[in-house]
């Protein structure tokens, strides 16, 4: 086993290279919009979407087919030196590393636009060695272009193999920026029997015991409620604690039933209360889905603000309409208010909900 100082962790990885982040930004990341830059339509939507959106993703991967592999590549290069981003962030997702592809997306649009680019994403993330090569290789285009903001790098979990070495993926390289759940993929890697893309399965299900007669027999054939359950779960949980342990962020993938808005609404907020910061848009709907969920209620912030003012120095306890509040009780909250302040500095409707709060005694 080779053994490697903990001060060469954050050494560039090329001569002239930038030096790696101590610490990823805590950007709002609410919805990551996809588009297709080989799309005319879509691309010329593109500045308008600035300043709407959290994120503005272009796509070079599943989405496109073959044959327009190159013309997306272009497209996204176009957008990249023609836009001014402001304060939304500029994402790509490259193709998957094992395809004829990705080389020439990377040695393309890091020279070309890596100076806008905030994060790569990158598909059908296996392990730490996948990250690796993105990381050495992103180095050596940064120092040939004379970029001086390293890239940061997002994972695609969609294999169960991916899923398995999630630690390793989330400690390979101070480049890593979050994880994304990749539903559909999963599935098929996992030989899960849904074709659905995210969201729940009326099949995947927990049924109500049967009641009892009066000779007390249960009645298996009397009715019974059934509850529908999320095949998500348990890897969303995983990927949460992960990412928390390695100061990441995580994100809820795409939810493809873009007509069925209420579930997908249920589908991002699951995701929020367990501790994702976002989630993908496939269609404009999506983004004020995401935008509403993933920013905290003015009754939450308002709650929070109570907390933290009842608690002063943070130790002890207090009691608050019948609840006890105590130092975990403050923690939570100030996440909550961090996070309402991060997104009133953009979202200008969001400052003037939050700043009209008024704290009851």
């Amino acid at each position: 086993m080779s053994h490697k100082s903990a001060k060469d962790f954050f050494a560039p990885l090329a001569v002239g290279a930038p030096a790696p982040l101590r610490e990823i930004p805590a950007r709002p990341s609410r919805a990551i919009h996809f588009f297709d830059p080989g799309n005319e339509k879509m691309a010329a939507k593109v500045p308008d979407m600035v300043g709407t959106v959290d994120v503005l993703l272009g796509n070079l991967e599943d989405a496109v087919k073959a044959e327009n592999k190159e013309k997306a590549r272009e497209g996204l290069v176009q957008i990249g030196q023609s836009v001014d981003f402001g304060p939304t962030q500029f994402w790509t997702r490259i193709n998957s590393l094992d395809s004829p592809w990705v080389l020439d997306d990377l040695t393309t649009l890091v020279p070309a636009i890596g100076d806008k680019l905030d994060v790569i994403m990158v598909p059908k993330v296996q392990g730490a060695e996948d990250i690796h090569y993105i990381d050495r290789l992103l180095a050596q285009l940064e120092a040939k272009a004379g970029i001086s903001k390293p890239l940061q790098v997002h994972a695609i979990l969609e294999t169960a193999r991916g899923v398995a070495n999630i630690e390793e993926i989330c400690a390979a390289s101070p480049r890593m920026q979050g994880l994304s759940l990749g539903p559909a993929d999963l599935a098929a890697d996992r030989r899960m029997k849904t074709t659905r893309v995210g969201g729940g399965h009326p099949g995947y299900l927990v049924r109500q015991d049967p009641e009892r007669g009066e000779d007390g027999v249960p009645l298996y054939d009397g009715p019974r409620t059934t509850y529908q359950q999320d095949l998500w779960h348990y890897t969303i949980a995983r990927m949460v604690d992960a990412c928390a342990t390695h100061g990441i962020f995580p994100y809820y993938g795409p939810f493809g039933d873009i007509k069925d808005t209420v579930a997908c609404e249920d589908q991002f907020r699951n995701a929020f209360l367990l501790g994702c910061v976002g989630a993908w848009s496939l269609h404009p709907a999506q983004i004020k889905i995401a935008n509403k969920v993933f920013s905290p209620s003015v009754e939450d912030v308002k709650h929070a603000r109570r907390v933290i003012a009842a608690m002063g120095d943070g130790t002890g306890a207090v009691m608050l309409d019948g609840k006890m509040e105590d130092d975990a009780s403050v923690k939570q909250c100030k996440v909550m208010v961090s996070l309402a302040e991060e997104l009133a500095a953009i979202d200008p409707e969001l400052k003037k909900q939050y700043d009209a709060i008024e704290l009851e005694a």
